[in-house]
């Protein structure tokens, strides 16, 4: 007999409302995923809420830090061979 801590973590059930199209796409995009529509539904959820989160996190830093992070930010790229290179091959979406 297993305990309730050997079982796998309680899950909750969301019950959504969809039109028949965008079901359809995600049922699509699952299944090229290799992946349950539960799953992708899941996953795309979490990270849309990660991302949603992170937007709203406030970055503090005194004035002479501040300060520094941009001019580093502004600071164009010191030129080397990685980058000559990098900008003298074609991207891969326009190949072909």
């Amino acid at each position: 007999m297993t305990s309730r801590t050997e079982r796998s973590p309680r899950r909750e059930t969301l019950n959504i409302r969809i039109p028949a199209a965008v079901r359809a796409l995600i049922d699509r995009a699952a299944e090229v995923g290799g992946k349950t529509r539960t799953d992708f539904i899941l996953e795309a959820s979490k990270r849309a809420a990660e991302e949603t989160l992170i937007d709203q996190t406030l970055l503090l830093a005194d004035p002479k830090a501040y300060a520094a992070f941009v001019a580093l930010l502004e600071a164009p790229p010191a030129p080397n061979e990685r980058l000559r290179r990098t900008m003298r091959n074609r991207a891969p979406w326009d190949l072909g």
